[in-house]
């Protein structure tokens, strides 16, 4: 068990954000399949520790352990059917639970067989064919993303046919862009993507650039209490969590961009409407936001959120209940009436966004705080609390056992 204990104080100065998780997933994998992997710099997540070992065991065939990463599992799987492996996916904490059921359907109409009780431990066996996918957009992104991987591996043409609107489209678009770095053409089309079989990824040298889904923490806590300087950002990235940006500003943030670095300082804010289909990672810090600002935000577009490392939704609610802040949970997001934010004893749910969201609420929360779970920010952030301590932070984090 793990807890922080946190006091308050305001954020001030500047730091280098952690690479880009989605990136560096998207760039392990193309790079492993042109036949030789990447280096990525500095700590690992344990989620790019998932899948740079989950890639290693790909070779071997066998059992594939994916840890908590949802990317690992969801681009994994159709590659492993388009290689012809047979391999056993399994995974800790809510894994087992998040969905699978596009692939336990789409994979056996295309040549694989899928062994599952709906979620992991999944078993696969027989090689994956071309033709044509139909496929949800409005589930997970993640599935095209891995269809987008394996399709070009294949023998003959095909297409993923979109039978609903494709949310989290950054996402793909970003899919896309690596892929052509490696050398693979991806076509789309009003109804989905056209992908040419028998082509070949070729591996090229590939800086990773930094997380705009991190930023959104430390540019909310520069926002809320002091002024905060994210260096080497890309401002032309494809993330879409760099629409937090935008988002701040509409709440009344100040927020300046001189060539690669974006500063956020204390401002007076108020509420406002935001539809988070393309952003659902940058809702925990969004409600933080809300939680300070005048009047009511509304939340909308977020029902993928329940499907997380915990049902996000409900746990910022919960938090933000506990910190005296009027909240409502909604059938795709939250409507938070801004307050006095008290500080709490607030529960992180095994949930890396969770616990940052909350870190930065205490910041300026009245009283102390506590978040159980701290050191579930390895996920994705290892040195989360080094950064925030060091712009001004105060942070303990206590483990026992």
């Amino acid at each position: 068990m793990s807890r922080v204990v946190l006091e308050n104080s305001a954020l001030c100065g500047g730091i280098e954000l952690p690479l880009s998780k989605s990136y560096a997933h998207r760039a392990l994998i193309c790079s492993y399949l042109s036949g030789k992997m990447i280096s990525i710099d500095g700590e690992l997540s344990q989620d790019i520790s998932a899948t740079q070992n989950a890639l290693l065991s790909l070779e071997k065939g066998g059992c594939i352990d994916c840890g908590e990463s949802g990317s690992t599992l969801r681009f994994l799987i159709p590659i492993a059917a388009a290689l012809g492996k047979e391999i056993t996916f399994t995974g800790r904490g809510k894994l087992p639970q998040r969905p699978l059921g596009e692939y336990l359907r789409l994979l056996p109409e295309h040549g694989v067989k899928c062994e599952s009780k709906g979620g992991l431990p999944l078993n696969i066996s027989g090689k994956l064919k071309a033709g044509e996918y139909s496929i949800s957009g409005d589930i997970s992104s993640q599935y095209v993303t891995g269809l987008l991987f394996s399709l070009p591996l294949l023998e003959g043409d095909s297409e993923i046919v979109l039978t609903s609107a494709l949310q989290s489209k950054p996402y793909v678009d970003m899919t896309v862009e690596i892929m052509a770095r490696f050398g693979i053409k991806i076509t789309e089309t009003e109804r989905g993507y056209k992908i040419r079989g028998n082509q070949k990824y070729i591996y090229t040298d590939y800086t990773v650039e930094r997380d705009w889904s991190q930023a959104a923490f430390f540019l909310a806590g520069g926002a809320l209490t002091g002024s905060v300087t994210l260096r080497g950002m890309n401002m032309n990235s494809l993330q879409g969590d760099k629409e937090i940006v935008d988002v701040l500003r509409r709440f009344g943030a100040d927020i300046t961009v001189n060539g690669d670095e974006i500063t956020a300082k204390k401002s007076e804010l108020c509420g406002i409407e935001i539809d988070a289909t393309d952003i659902p990672d940058a809702v925990p810090a969004i409600a933080v936001v809300a939680a300070f600002a005048k009047g009511k935000t509304v939340i909308t577009g977020a029902e993928r959120l329940r499907y997380k490392e915990s049902d996000r939704l409900e746990s910022v609610a919960k938090n933000l209940e506990r910190a005296g802040i009027d909240v409502a949970v909604t059938p795709d997001g939250l409507i938070i009436t801004g307050g006095r934010v008290k500080g709490a004893e607030f529960l992180g749910f095994n949930d890396h966004r969770i616990v940052m969201a909350f870190s930065i609420a205490a910041l300026r929360a009245e009283g102390k705080s506590v978040i159980t779970d701290a050191l579930s920010i390895n996920k994705s952030y290892p040195d989360f609390f080094r950064d925030y301590r060091k712009l001004g932070g105060k942070a303990d984090v206590i483990c026992n056992g």
